[in-house]
């Protein structure tokens, strides 16, 4: 068989902006900053203590394409459970504490491949770094100082008088120096704020101020519709500038959902190769079909297939034709038809009650003729314009 060109999409041939240069730690086998790629977290939603339903979501997280989930450890039966969770997960396993000390060490000894610590709300956290840098040390635990707008320590509020970008920043960096003076610097650090302003100008101003990898997150962002643009803002913002090394978008919907949302982010930034991909235009008065019904048609046909793939699903003649052509696969659709590009070529012409399976057949031969070619796959992103 005569191989095809296909138009795989490429990462661009510039970055979108040089990486922040930072130190590099691992969290299990995942490496965050010194240039590693930008890699995708979520987090459970069920009780920890609860090892088999964990257990469960963290594979659903796996399958989803996330590469780091976090778990929530407000208990001592959450503790316990810690250790065959970070065994049994397919993906690294960070221990998130809050308030109590005591489980920062019990997630060390249970091997969690790093430990999130919010030092505005741990009691007496500041008297416990030595221990807990030296635990750290000892087992090779990454450290995640997690400063969070909502649970700032109370000192920095009285001093300027809300969560400002130089509040956040000064706690994280303080409770960072505090480690270093015992010598462990194996450390990320996040600065959240629910405003992606706020959030965006702390990043900022912790990147000048550190070398250390960032975790960029938007806290509290919302439902999903709300959480997503938000998101999408404040990390575009600071990852066209080449911060940010690890990111978790927090929602308010299931954690399968933050992670295709932050896939998605890297894609449509070209911070990762782009996979499956749907074009499709918004409608208008000039549309002669049902382009919402077809869209999501293709794409329910489509779903689970995993090559770097873009199809557009177009419904009038006036954008049509040039974004169906310039697709790896395509339809430009009108009068009751459609005809389908196949790599800028016209190959037929459909009725309209035939574009989607056609669509479909053709996705599959190009799929088919990849996988002979050698072509990388990976879990779908599909997006519609």
């Amino acid at each position: 068989m005569t191989a095809v060109s296909l138009g795989v999409p490429e990462p661009p041939v510039r970055p979108i902006a040089e990486r922040r240069v930072s130190r590099q730690i691992h969290v299990g086998p995942v490496a965050v900053g010194g240039g590693a790629p930008v890699s995708v977290q979520s987090m459970t939603t069920t009780r920890t203590s609860d090892v088999g339903a964990t257990l469960q979501q963290i594979a659903e997280l796996t399958a989803s394409g996330c590469q780091i989930v976090r778990v929530a450890c407000p208990t001592q039966d959450d503790a316990d459970a810690l250790a065959t969770i970070a065994r049994k997960s397919q993906i690294p396993v960070i221990a998130d504490i809050h308030f109590q000390p005591k489980y920062v060490f019990a997630a060390i000894e249970a091997g969690c491949a790093a430990v999130r610590v919010n030092p505005g709300n741990i009691k007496q956290f500041d008297d416990k770094v030595k221990e807990i840098a030296r635990a750290a040390g000892d087992h090779g635990t990454p450290i995640r100082i997690g400063v969070n707008a909502g649970s700032l320590d109370r000192r920095l509020l009285e001093k300027y008088g809300r969560a400002t970008p130089e509040a956040l920043v000064e706690s994280a960096l303080w409770e960072a120096s505090l480690f270093e003076e015992h010598g462990f610097r194996d450390i990320k650090i996040s600065v959240k704020h629910n405003d992606p302003v706020v959030m965006v100008d702390a990043y900022r101003l912790l990147a000048e101020r550190c070398d250390y990898p960032l975790h960029l997150g938007v806290t509290e962002a919302g439902p999903a519709f709300q959480g997503t643009i938000k998101s999408a803002v404040a990390f575009g913002a600071l990852l066209s500038r080449g911060i940010g090394d690890t990111i978790r978008v927090s929602l308010s919907a299931p954690p399968a959902e933050e992670v295709k949302v932050g896939i998605q982010i890297l894609e449509s930034l070209g911070l990762r190769q782009r996979r499956l991909e749907i074009v499709s235009c918004p409608s208008c008065g000039r549309a002669q079909v049902d382009v919402y019904k077809l869209a999501d048609e293709v794409t329910a046909g489509l779903e689970g297939m995993e090559v770097p793939l873009r199809v557009a699903v177009m419904g009038c003649v006036v954008n049509g034709p040039g974004e169906a052509r310039e697709a790896d696969l395509g339809v430009a659709s009108g009068n009751g038809k459609g005809q389908i590009f196949v790599k800028g070529q016209v190959i037929k012409t459909v009725p309209e009650s035939k574009i989607v399976e056609t669509l479909i057949e053709e996705a599959m031969k190009i799929a088919e003729q990849m996988e002979q070619d050698g072509v990388a796959s990976g879990e779908p992103a599909v997006t519609v314009s």
